[in-house]
């Protein structure tokens, strides 16, 4: 007998059987990482975002698809790590925003929501790139609509959607050259096949067993203060920091949510405007808060207003700088509190994530207020972002992510922060974090710290030393397992039997005229004295520039390089 119509209860067995099919199939979706490196980790960044939403989900008694498609949206939304986590989460938020009005969904319903999903990924990323997740998931979303007017049996038209999504999945070595050279199929592609066959296994009956546990994966440990920087002469262009939350009463299309940043802009600056259901938070820095008021209201109550003198909060700051500078000394002897509420408010603050305990403490002693654990096999959540953020008493908190994999679930937590504005500098390795941070300048405004940090990043080149842990082909050099690998900027800058060698011939590539300072951070590892080995082939090669050597403890890399 063809099943017509999906209900919340069966709904939510589907959601919670697609993602622990993904949880057991996560390493094998780790080891389709184009590099051949011990750093896979698309399969566990899907995973603890999926995770994130199924305890949410899991949680509800009785279920309805609103109940359903907020906690699978809030709970991916805010567990979401890596780039294909990130996507994932919007994925899954497209797709709720289409259902959660329902009673039940049918195939037509099914067909919009895809189409919905799909639209909210692409617009999440910046320069979509076909050959990926989001190439998989248009193939989904197009099958949907074409299948959508020949059949009504959801059981059908589901597994015609798998079918697509593995026909679409198997070509991405066609758009992406590199997986082809590698061998493998996109891995956040194969991570949303298996997500689709969990729920088509539990709609079919082939599942019974919807209990989630906690994951295994480690999290970020807990974070330490740092020191901050502070602004003592500023000229506050918008004096009043105003907050407020619209219960809408009517519906808030993207175009009004566009229409509404746009006049908010032209009254002020630091817009946050971040819509989640029936509701919009808003953070705006304002000289005239009742036009902001008035404007909400257009769409719905308000609720939660707040408003700050910040010149006020500002002057009075001013006359008691030498107070506060002593009591924050004091706290500083004290107890570290996990809030910073308590602190005198600053105008700035620093979140940085970092791969070894040796680069952490570097980023404390520049000023980094929160050093969150994490990198490669281990990239943060959006929550564990904005949880560093709360942290900080600042109304500005830029944030380093100092990995590609990382910059995505930065951005999300700067979208869905409500009390303070995050800004991502999208720095891609150590260096270039360190480097931005050592660019910032607490004299200058927002804007111009946030250029300066930016145009920073084309100051310094990074590689990173490992191994391989399969034979493969990239760029055409051939590699195979255990050969020690030097990645640079740009990719695959060196392959080898002996690892100094290797390393040097990663240096050389990264070289350049004008060079100045080769700095070598060695891995949890690497014993100092092979560091030093190291630095010492190093100097002997590079006459003309100067090589300092600095305790990283980053695991998986046996040294991290920066050539300035």
């Amino acid at each position: 007998m063809a099943t017509k119509t999906i209900d919340a209860s069966l709904m939510q067995k589907m959601f919670l059987a697609g993602a622990k099919n993904l949880e057991a199939n996560k390493e094998w979706i780790n080891d389709l990482n184009v590099f051949p490196v011990p750093d896979g980790d698309t399969g566990t960044n899907m995973t603890m975002t999926i995770l994130s939403a199924a305890r949410e989900v899991s949680a509800i008694a009785n279920p309805n698809m609103a109940s359903l498609s907020k906690a699978i949206s809030s709970g991916s939304l805010r567990g979401a790590r890596g780039n294909s986590g990130v996507i994932l989460s919007q994925l899954l938020r497209g797709f709720t925003k289409e259902v959660k009005t329902a009673t039940t969904i049918d195939v037509e319903t099914i067909a919009l929501a895809c189409q919905r999903a799909t639209e909210t990924a692409y617009k999440a990323v910046m320069k979509p790139k076909e050959g990926t997740i989001l190439t998989v998931a248009k193939g989904v979303s197009d099958k949907a609509s074409k299948l959508a007017g020949e059949t009504d049996d959801v059981e059908e038209f589901l597994s015609k959607l798998i079918d697509e999504a593995e026909l679409v999945l198997s070509k991405t070595p066609d758009m992406l050259p590199v997986l082809k050279e590698a061998g493998v199929v996109d891995s956040g592609g194969q991570g949303l096949v298996v997500v689709l066959k969990g729920c088509y296994d539990a709609l079919i009956g082939k599942v019974t067993d919807f209990t989630i546990t906690e994951s295994d994966s480690k999290p970020s440990s807990e974070e330490k203060a740092g020191v901050g920087a502070a602004i003592e002469n500023v000229d506050i262009k918008f004096g009043y920091c105003t907050e407020f939350i619209i219960n809408l009463e009517r519906e808030f299309t993207e175009k009004d949510e566009e229409n509404f940043k746009k006049f908010l802009t032209s009254i002020g600056d630091s817009l946050v405007c971040v819509s989640l259901d029936d509701i919009v938070k808003i953070h705006v820095h304002t000289n005239h808060p009742g036009l902001a008021f008035e404007e909400g209201l257009k769409y719905g109550s308000l609720t939660r207003m707040k408003i700050d003198n910040m010149r006020e909060e500002h002057n009075e700051k001013v006359v008691s700088k030498a107070e506060k500078q002593a009591a924050a000394a004091s706290e500083a002897m004290a107890k570290v509190k996990d809030s910073k509420a308590d602190e005198p408010k600053k105008d700035f603050g620093f979140i940085t994530i970092a791969p070894g305990e040796g680069i952490g403490q570097i980023f404390r002693d520049l000023g980094c207020d929160q050093v969150i654990e994490g990198g490669q096999t281990m990239n943060p959540s959006t929550e564990d972002i904005l949880n560093a953020a709360d942290k900080i008493n600042a109304d500005t908190i830029y944030v380093l992510p100092n990995n590609s994999n990382i910059i995505l679930a930065s951005n999300q937590a700067a979208s869905i922060i409500e009390d303070k504005e995050i800004i991502v500098i999208p720095t891609k390795t150590v260096p270039q974090g360190i480097t931005a941070l050592i660019n910032f300048e607490a004299s200058r405004s927002k804007d111009e710290n946030t250029e300066s940090m930016q145009e920073s990043l084309g100051l310094v080149k990074s590689g990173q030393l490992t191994y391989a842990v399969r034979d493969t082909s990239i760029d055409g050099k051939e590699i195979k397992k255990d050969n020690y690998i030097g990645l640079g900027d740009k990719g695959l800058s060196s392959v080898g039997t002996d690892m100094i060698t290797t390393l040097t011939d990663l240096i050389n590539d990264l070289m350049f005229d004008d060079a100045e300072l080769v700095t070598v951070y060695y891995g949890s590892d690497v014993t100092e004295e092979a560091a030093n080995e190291a630095v010492s082939a190093i100097s002997a090669k590079f006459a003309d520039v100067e090589v300092e050597l600095q305790y990283g403890g980053q695991p998986v890399y046996y040294y991290i390089v920066s050539v300035e």
